[in-house]
């Protein structure tokens, strides 16, 4: 190192220090002040950083950087602050890829149409889109990596896309790779047979954000454990963020290498769950209105009631619901100049689906209503928490579904975390007895039965 490199690193280094000394930085800020000072002429100091969140940040602080440099240097100092340039790192990009990846998404570009503004946010999955959106803003910072599971249809690569959109709009310069455990697990493959495996981890190398879809797919394979471990080691030690979904968590992966286990674990783990009523809802509403066939139509509030009742167990299941709502109304009006979908159209486009799942749907229905009243979560009430707000509304819910199905005490019980008989016709003995003596027990069921119906 030259020695006027020595000196410049060392003022900065002490710069820094002054920088922490004058308490004007909050803590979770100097982490960002990571930078480089090139030059020290004409009494202007230009400092490089290396990303854009750094240069938006230090900017914030840009008169406490050229005091606290200035006390230093004992002179008066003007600081510029300059991004690192990219096209070195761009070019060893087009190197990789050419001849071997079609792109620098490999197989899959963002689906512009998947943004955090049309992510239908409720209880199921606030918690994920917090998470994703905080990756998306302040990549490689804090949740790293983020990995949320979930089951098939509720919204995981709609999650993954919106991170990749509002990344590529913050960062545009960036390096984003969007794919899933199998394909991943094919340019492996690919890789070998081209004996291009050096090609492949430094083309990985150069990755900012890693977005990797139903990484399930890649356990009992121990080459692509190898060099996924090499991979997201070398990310992560940089701060570039990665992001992974999953049917399930990191430790109910089977076949998968305990060291990839113990790395999915070292960040968060978000669970997304089917969507509430309310949830629901909203997402029938934005699905039917974003729809172009529904331009010309009106529809009855009822109607996504209606739906909402019977085909909220996961995200794909309301589309296709709206999908077919459509396709119906359009061909098979109830008159030819009614515009408007009635509740009675609705029940006759989905009367063989509906008619069919009816058992099905019944039970969960009442324990979702019930939980919306109540504010809890399905794992609550079916759980063997016997707080008195929770074993109150599984008592209720348990007195509903005895009431409004031909259900057996058994299989009410195994709806219910897999309680016996005895305890459910304890649970509805409890429940007819406070109606008698609680008139809020009372209102209460008669609000909830009215939801359901």
């Amino acid at each position: 190192m030259k020695t006027i490199d020595i000196y410049l690193n060392d003022v900065w280094k002490n710069t820094f220090q002054k920088i922490v000394e004058s308490g004007q930085v909050p803590e979770a800020s100097l982490p960002y002040f990571e930078a480089k000072l090139l030059s020290l002429d004409d009494n202007v100091a230009e400092i490089e950083v290396p990303l854009f969140m750094n240069y938006s940040i230090m900017s914030q602080y840009h008169p406490v950087i050229e005091n606290c440099l200035s006390d230093v240097l004992q002179d008066n100092y003007t600081v510029k602050l300059t991004k690192k340039d990219q096209n070195e790192k761009n070019k060893i990009i087009e190197d990789i890829s050419e001849g071997f990846y079609v792109s620098k998404y490999i197989t899959r570009k963002l689906d512009e149409n998947q943004t955090f503004a049309n992510f239908v946010v409720g209880k199921s999955n606030a918690q994920a889109q917090v998470a994703s959106l905080t990756c998306a803003t302040n990549p490689g910072m804090i949740y790293n990596p983020l990995f949320i599971y979930g089951a098939s249809g509720l919204g995981k690569t709609h999650l993954l896309n919106a991170i990749g959109n509002h990344y590529q709009q913050l960062f545009p310069d960036k390096h984003i790779v969007f794919l899933s455990g199998i394909e991943f697990v094919e340019a492996v493959h690919k890789a070998y047979m081209d004996n291009k495996f050096d090609d492949f981890k430094n083309y990985f190398n150069t990755v900012d954000l890693l977005l990797v879809d139903d990484i399930q797919f890649i356990a009992n394979k121990p080459k692509t454990h190898e060099i996924f471990f090499t991979i997201f080691n070398y990310l992560v030690n940089n701060r570039k963020q990665i992001c992974l979904t999953s049917d399930r968590t990191p430790d109910e992966i089977k076949g998968l290498e305990e060291r990839i286990v113990s790395r999915f674990n070292q960040g968060l783990n978000v669970n997304i769950e089917a969507p509430e009523f309310e949830t629901s809802v909203n997402i029938l509403k934005m699905k039917f209105y974003a729809n172009p066939s529904s331009v010309k139509l009106n529809i009855e509030p009822e109607v996504f009631d209606y739906i909402a009742s019977n085909f909220s167990q996961d995200v794909r299941s309301l589309e296709g619901a709206v999908n077919r709502l459509l396709f119906y109304s359009i061909n098979f009006p109830i008159s030819e100049d009614d515009d408007t979908i009635s509740l009675k159209l609705a029940m006759q486009a989905f009367s063989t689906q509906i008619k069919e799942t009816k058992s099905d749907i019944s039970v969960s229905l009442i324990r979702r209503r019930v939980c919306d009243y109540y504010n809890l979560t399905k794992q609550q009430i079916t759980s063997a928490n016997r707080t008195k707000n929770i074993s109150n509304a599984r008592q209720i819910a348990m007195y509903l579904c005895r009431k409004l199905l031909d259900t057996t005490y058994d299989d009410i019980g195994r709806e219910f975390g897999g309680r016996d008989h005895s305890t459910v016709m304890s649970s509805i003995e409890t429940v007819e007895k406070k109606i008698k003596s609680e008139p809020l027990i009372l209102k209460a069921i008669n609000e909830i039965e009215a939801t359901i119906k």
